[in-house]
């Protein structure tokens, strides 16, 4: 995720980056652009008194107010996907936070106390990668024997969990912890999972195939065919028309495809990498220091 400055706004709009809509899009500016001019040029030459284009204007600027709503619904749509999976991620910060200051309340062994330092971390940078290409073990703070466990799940995650209960369990054998205290911890262990849960569900199910197609095919038509309804009007003036308006409806599309996904690593994906890093030190300080 890209941090910037809001209010400085020339820089904002004078730099470009890789998710810059200019920069994907360029390609298809300079064909509606060359496009239209085509347009403009035949419309000039060959059907200089073509006055039924000139009925389409109002047709077409009807059919672009439509597009606007669809745009916008469009957009909150994908915004509130990226919202709630920000909301997802600052639960799990709350909930190892928690936890941990929970944990120093406790009479616990230092070697415990790293054992769930180095879990609670382990578990943000496990869902961080889990949420993209799958595990990369050799990122996490894991013993040998604890890999080969993981490695033998299907969801890393919820095994990270399970050597925590494990531990915890063992501890209420040995009387260090008691039926309260595993109360109280059970239910930021379960706001784990249930985190990774709701993230799951935002990462494994996307916009609606058909929905998505028929946003596309419409934005398609009606910008492909506007060139036709401004020619009359604005002469080879339409080729700027048609191309900034090409730019602007399918920016926000292409911005709304990047942020319904956001646990990836485009520029405006959630910094999940930064979160689980914070995570990983908040708990370590507040562990290490008991």
């Amino acid at each position: 995720m890209i941090s910037y400055n809001p209010k400085s706004w020339l820089a904002l709009i004078f730099h470009l980056t890789k998710s810059d809509t200019i920069s994907i899009l360029w390609r298809e500016l300079v064909f509606i652009f060359v496009f239209t001019m085509g347009v403009a040029l035949a419309e000039d030459l060959f059907f200089p008194k073509a006055m039924v284009l000139e009925k389409l204007f109002s047709i077409y600027s009807i059919l672009g107010f439509v597009i606007s709503l669809l745009l916008a619904f469009r957009t909150n749509t994908a915004y509130d996907r990226w919202w709630e999976g920000r909301k997802n991620w600052g639960q799990l910060v709350n909930d190892s936070r928690n936890l941990a200051v929970k944990l120093t309340s406790l009479d616990l062994s230092t070697e415990d106390n790293h054992f769930f330092g180095r879990h609670i971390g382990n578990f943000a940078l496990c869902i961080k990668e889990h949420l993209r290409a799958g595990t990369n073990y050799d990122i996490l703070d894991i013993t040998p024997e604890e890999r080969t466990f993981l490695e033998g799940l299907d969801h890393v995650p919820s095994g990270i969990v399970e050597l925590m209960y494990c531990r915890l369990n063992k501890l209420k054998k040995a009387g260090v912890v008691s039926e309260e205290d595993l109360i109280r911890l059970d239910r930021n262990l379960n706001g784990f999972l249930d985190c990774v849960g709701a993230c799951e569900r935002i990462k494994n199910t996307p916009i609606p195939y058909s929905y998505s197609m028929f946003f596309k095919k419409f934005i398609f038509s009606y910008v492909i065919t506007l060139p036709f309804a401004f020619v009359v009007n604005f002469g080879y003036w339409s080729a700027i028309i048609a191309t900034f308006i090409f730019y602007v409806f399918v920016s926000i599309e292409v911005l709304a495809e990047e942020i319904e996904d956001p646990f990836g690593t485009d520029d405006n994906d959630l910094p999940t990498d930064e979160m689980a890093q914070r995570i990983q030190g908040i708990v370590r300080t507040i562990l290490d220091r008991v």
